[in-house]
Formats: structure tokens, sequence, C-alpha cells
């Protein structure tokens, strides 16, 4: 396999104009990927200290044949593991959330380049991370845990600085121990970056434990962990959540899609309802309605109102032909109130679906007091980074 390609891309189009000067690594197999601004970007830690703090967390799937429950729990809990940041603070500001998707030991990959692929690289389109999780496929393979997080540790690009929150998660069944790369090595790279590695063995404790999965979380300062793949992802429905999942969705009206990624922006945003919708016994379609309502949902490389709202463009910088039809016929002055107008009214809808949630949240939470919760991957997660969080000074409200 090919060494996965993380080559800026530094094409001058309409796209740039949108996500503004700024471009991140990408290593998709093969193929250059443009994504937009991360606050990530080479900037020094201490240049970066008034600005937003930044959550890094990178997903290392097992694809082999053994895993299909495990990438169940990931496309249906994507949303839910995100949305545990919406209430988090540090020094009294929000987070940019970036998540980066690799998987590992598939056959279908090169025996040359580990059985490894990077997905796709840190980035806040939750949408295309989303769509990638659902085309995932298992097939048989070598899991190479080593080689693996040194592929992540290696391309990513992880901040400077010290007090971001940066970690890995990597799932799965085999021992840690497997392939040329020394897990201890890569372990101990990650950590010297200030990236905390935790492993999540889907098996019993004592399996993983003896196969070194908590070797691997102790060495980079991580969480161990082990979970039931297999087992269903409990949910609690409550009353508000038809509401809140319809109000998701009414949100799409709000977006303005323009440019050459507009269409293509607008068109996973539905599938990726879709598929969210598809897995409602999850609660998939719920915590999806949850993200959209909140900062880290976020499609300014596409959306005329998220580029606006974080002035990474001016609406007399798009071509008539570029934006939606609605508009083409409009002057400066009349596109400027429309997307005022959209912008009033997904501020309207997000304020109530985050009152909702406010109702619906006391209602799981006296759910869960009768019920305890499974080990799946959602909670190992949720737990672990809560618990790494606060140790960055994170609060959640």
């Amino acid at each position: 396999m090919k060494k996965p390609n993380c080559t800026l891309n530094l094409t001058v189009t309409l796209f740039l104009l949108a996500c503004g000067p700024w471009l991140h690594h990408a290593c998709a197999q093969d193929k250059p990927v443009l994504l937009a601004k991360t606050s990530a970007t080479a900037t020094p830690a201490s240049a970066r200290a008034d600005k937003q703090p930044l959550v890094q967390i990178a997903i290392l799937l097992d694809t082999s044949n053994s895993m299909d429950g495990l990438i169940e729990q990931a496309k249906g809990q994507l949303w839910k593991i995100v949305n545990e940041f919406i209430s988090a603070k540090r020094d009294g500001k929000r987070p940019e959330i970036q998540v980066a998707l690799y998987e590992y030991g598939n056959d279908g990959l090169s025996a040359a380049g580990g059985h490894i692929r990077c997905v796709q690289p840190l980035m806040t389109d939750l949408d295309k991370i989303s769509e990638e999780l659902f085309a995932l496929k298992t097939n048989g393979g070598q899991e190479y845990c080593g080689w693996v997080i040194k592929e992540a540790v290696e391309e990513l690009e992880w901040s400077k600085a010290s007090d971001d929150y940066k970690a890995i998660f990597i799932t799965g069944n085999e021992p840690f121990t497997q392939g040329s790369v020394d897990y201890s090595k890569s372990c101990k790279a990650a950590i010297e970056k200030g990236i905390v590695v935790n492993t999540i063995f889907c098996g019993n404790e004592a399996e993983g434990t003896g196969t070194k999965w908590q070797s691997g979380a102790v060495l980079a300062d991580g969480k161990y962990m082990f979970i039931n793949h297999n087992q269903a992802v409990v949910h609690f429905d409550a009353p508000q959540d038809k509401e809140i999942a319809e109000l998701g969705e009414k949100l799409n009206a709000t977006y303005l899609a323009f440019g050459a990624r507009g269409r293509e922006g607008r068109t996973r945003q539905v599938a990726q309802d879709m598929n969210a919708t598809g897995l409602a016994a999850q609660g998939s379609h719920v915590q999806r309605a949850l993200s959209k309502a909140s900062a880290n949902y976020r499609n300014s490389n596409w959306d005329l109102v998220d580029a606006i709202k974080e002035k990474k463009l001016d609406v007399s910088q798009v071509k008539a032909e570029e934006l939606p039809d609605e508009m083409h016929k409009m002057n400066e002055a009349e596109r400027k109130v429309y997307v005022e107008t959209k912008s009033k009214e997904r501020e309207q809808i997000q304020m109530r679906i985050n009152r909702l949630n406010a109702e619906r949240s006391k209602f799981v939470a006296e759910q869960a007091k009768k019920q305890p919760g499974a080990r799946t991957l959602d909670t190992a997660m949720i737990g672990a980074i809560r618990e790494q969080a606060v140790k960055k000074n994170y609060r959640f409200e």
C-alpha cells in the first residue's frame, strides 16, 4: 500500500475563499484533500493563549472480520461522543473539535503498508467523518497496533500547544504486540507529543491485560478499557426525542449551499441524517440533531451562513451563479438580508433543540439510575474523555 498522501493542496478555488488561507494536512489514501482552517495549524502554544481551545481525537478502528459489531457501535455513537464537549469549556471558552479516522487490520489494504489506511485526517467536518464510518467494511487481516499508532502520531497535524487535549483511541481484539513496529516505542512517541493513547480491548479484561492492551495505555498516560463490541448500545427513549429529531432535519432548510462544494455538502448532510435515522434504536438520530444545534457542527466550506458567521467569506465575493437558485436575482443588499434571516431562523431552531435537551437530560439521568450502562464503545470513550479533559482544565456544565 502506498503511504497515505499528506501533502498540501494549494489550488486557489472558491473553496479556498470559504476556508481562509490556512490548509490542513490530508492523509486520505492516494489523493490530497483540501480542508477547512483549523486552529492547530503550526501556531505556537504561546500565540494561542487567548484563542479558542482545541480538542483533537483520532479513532483507530480494527476493521478485521470479527469487528462488525464495533463498527456498528462507532457509526451509531459518533454524535454522542462528540456531544460530550457541547457543555465543555476551558477558561470560559468552548473548544473546537477535530476528529480523525483510521482503519487497520483489513485484508483489503496492502500488507506492505501494514493493512492501515488513514481514512480522514483531523478535521471539523463531522458529516464527512460519519460518511466514512458508514462506508467501512470488515475483511480478515492482521492487526498491527504499534504500526497504526505510529502512523497516526507522525502523519496527523497535532497541535503543538501543551494545554490542548490530544488523544488517540485504538480498538481491537488481537494481541497489541503484533507486527514489526514495537508498540512501546509508538506509545512513548505519542506521549512525548502530549498525545495520550487510550486502548479499548474488545473482549474480557484479563485477556486484554494479558495481550498488552493495558501496557500500551500505561506507557502513554492513557486509559485501558474493555468492551463487548457485540452488545447493543443502551438508549433511553425520552418524550422529547421525536421533536428533537424533527427539528434537527428542519435545520437543513437554513443552510445555503454555495460554490463547487455546496451540492456535495448538502447531499452529505441529508445522507447522514438518513444514516442516523437508520440507527434510531441507538439514539443516533437524536444525538445527531443535538450536534447540529451546537457549535461543534460547522460547515463553513459550503454553507454561506457558517462561512459569513466565521468571517471566512463575504456574500459580495460569491458570483451569482455560485449562490443558491433563490438568491440569483437578488442584489447585494437583499442577499445579506436573506443570509441574516436564515441565520436567525437557525438560531431559533437550535435554541428550541437545546431547551428540549435540557428536559431530556433530566429524564435520561433518572432512567440511567435504574439501568446500568453496558460496556460499549460510547461509554468507554466518554468516560476517558471526561476524566482526561478535566486534567486539561475543562469544566463540564
